[in-house]
């Protein structure tokens, strides 16, 4: 690794050499890693200090990403599973355990350096070699973090019917009146949204009742450099549940991406969700890794 060197960027900027680096990932592999670039680019939805962080990047000979690690804050209640601070920790998918070993050291070592004392960090249960690094630096399993599954877009379902008085937009057909991720996210969401590369608006859909308020949403990501599909976030809205919504808006998104050029398609879930895990599962996503949820106090080397 003698020809990696370290880089810090921020804002956009961060956000850009996440997405390449992502892509790498999936590029490489095509399951591999427990982030996809769509997830970090909806994490941009809402305006948060980390915005300003120096976020710790290493670029190779080619001046292209080859690991990072991502500090992002939560404590606008954007996230019920993760702490206030949260640390990505991506490398490629043939790292070696050594250099693991390095990101994981450098990347707690940096966050302390910004003055966080606790994070929390989202842990592939396979991943033994970030785990052991974790745990010898006092790091303790909180918790289950999420099911990742995956669907081979020619394996996928037909549009489920959608139950009567209710109707299916995307964003470009109701463009004109207040974004349905308002309701609990900054009323800039889809301002930010807009700023990223691979949110598109036609694959934004929302299912109104029949009074035209928000029954239910879910946003589709097409990664072109990758030929993957996100679906982020999924949500319908109490007293419209049991009526089918969100198994419409998932094949009508699915169906989307696979028109879109998507050959794989990606979705998480909370293992004690009872409602997300059987309906995805139906649908035909199978799961292929799971994460643990640690957390712990990092220290300021002098």
């Amino acid at each position: 690794m003698s020809a990696v060197r370290e880089r810090h960027l921020t804002g956009l900027a961060a956000l850009e050499a996440a997405t390449a680096l992502l892509q790498r990932v999936r590029t490489a592999h095509p399951t591999a890693g427990i982030y996809q670039a769509a997830e970090l680019q909806w994490w941009w939805r809402n305006p948060r200090s980390s915005d300003d962080f120096p976020q710790l990047f290493w670029f190779d000979g080619d001046d292209r990403p080859t690991a990072a690690v991502i500090a992002t804050d939560w404590g606008d209640g954007s996230s019920a599973v993760y702490e206030d601070t949260t640390l990505a920790i991506i490398v490629l998918p043939d790292a070696t355990p050594d250099w693991v070993a390095h990101v994981v050291e450098r990347g707690l070592a940096h966050a302390a350096e910004l003055g966080i004392d606790t994070v929390g960090l989202e842990v592939d249960r396979a991943d033994h070699v970030m785990r052991e690094v974790l745990s010898g630096s006092g790091f303790m399993r909180t918790g289950d973090g999420i099911v990742e599954g995956w669907l081979a877009a020619t394996d996928r379902p037909g549009v489920s019917p959608l139950h009567d008085g209710y109707r299916l937009c995307r964003r470009t057909e109701v463009a004109h009146r207040p974004h349905h991720f308002g309701i609990r996210n900054s009323p800039r969401a889809e301002e930010r949204l807009r700023e990223t590369s691979l949110y598109r608006a036609d694959l934004d859909l929302v299912i109104d009742d029949p009074h035209g308020d928000v029954a239910a949403y879910g946003l589709f990501w097409f990664d072109p450099v990758t030929a993957t599909g996100v679906v982020e976030p999924m949500r319908t809205e109490g007293g419209h549940r049991r009526r089918g919504l969100a198994r419409h808006v998932l094949t009508t998104g699915i169906e989307l991406l696979a028109a879109a050029g998507a050959e794989r398609i990606s979705i998480g879930w909370e293992p004690d969700n009872p409602a997300s895990g059987p309906l995805y599962r139906s649908v035909g996503f199978t799961p292929v890794l799971e994460t643990d949820l640690f957390a712990g106090r990092i220290e300021r080397r002098t």
